[in-house]
């Protein structure tokens, strides 16, 4: 079995030789390296990935003591990632999830779908992925979220994707997914916002359309940047026609990330991420 191994600590000599030194002791096989160094503070960044027999106690034991106290290990194996999927009503995101999903090429396990409306339970269910309608009408943001949160916790989930969740999540219900709650949305913010992004791109002209995934923080979309997409538009295409061209690069850009974030290739750092493609 494949394994990825993420690393980062502050920048000195000699740490891409003690890290691989440490796998080359415990008998392990390397397939892929990057390291990258931040240069503005000076941090130290390593993906690798590595076959062979692996002890993981055993191994992070060693790695930990062959890098400086502060260094950041994660090591996971390359099974598929559990995780659960918020949905409104617009399917394009989660269709596209759920296919990858049925014929194995999302690098995740859809443990559930979890909706505030019931209009995808049909195709939710025939890909065989259970389906739960949380209703947030006549209640508090709050009541919601907490029934939401209920349901996450019967799965137990590594990761939890907006699939173009159209709902403001609170700061409290942010707080239980640190780096494990993935969003996506057109790129057209800050300069069109509201319900209707495409008719407002398409009377100011645009020359392109984009999608953006990120890790949710406390501040609306202003999450960790994981991967963006873009493709030309022109005077050619009205609003409806951008409106599905986005909806295309939004799924596209989602599945990428989410590849990206299971293959442990993302280290966040501050607000912005390393990504080793």
């Amino acid at each position: 079995m494949v394994h990825f191994l993420l690393i980062d600590c502050p920048d000195e000599p000699g740490l891409v030789y003690r890290i691989t030194e440490v796998l080359y002791r415990h008998g392990l096989n390397v397939l892929r390296n990057g390291e990258f160094v931040e240069r503005e503070d000076s941090h130290f960044f390593m993906r690798t990935e590595f076959e062979g027999p692996c002890e993981p106690e055993a191994l992070l034991h060693d790695l930990r003591a062959a890098l400086p106290i502060a260094a950041r290990i994660r090591l996971r194996d390359s099974r598929a990632r559990r995780i659960v999927v918020l949905a409104t009503k617009e399917h394009h995101c989660l269709s596209e999830l759920l296919v990858r999903h049925f014929f194995g090429q999302l690098q995740a396990d859809i443990l559930a779908v979890i909706s505030n409306h019931d209009n995808l339970r049909e195709l939710t269910e025939r890909l065989n992925v259970p389906y739960h309608h949380i209703g947030a009408e006549s209640i508090s943001r709050e009541a919601h979220e907490a029934a939401v949160l209920r349901q996450i916790a019967l799965y137990d989930p590594e990761f939890v994707v907006l699939a173009r969740y159209m709902r403001i999540l609170s700061p409290e219900f942010v707080a239980h997914f640190p780096e494990r709650l993935i969003n996506i949305h057109h790129s057209f913010l800050p300069a069109f916002i509201g319900a209707s992004p495409y008719a407002q791109a398409y009377a100011r002209g645009v020359k392109s359309i984009g999608a953006t995934a990120h890790f949710v923080t406390d501040q609306l979309d202003q999450g960790p940047i994981i991967a963006q997409s873009v493709i030309p538009t022109d005077h050619t295409q009205n609003a409806h026609d951008m409106a599905q061209a986005g909806r295309d690069v939004e799924k596209l850009t989602l599945a990428r990330a989410l590849t990206l974030v299971f293959r442990e290739q993302v280290a966040v750092h501050r607000n912005k991420t390393i990504v080793f493609e």
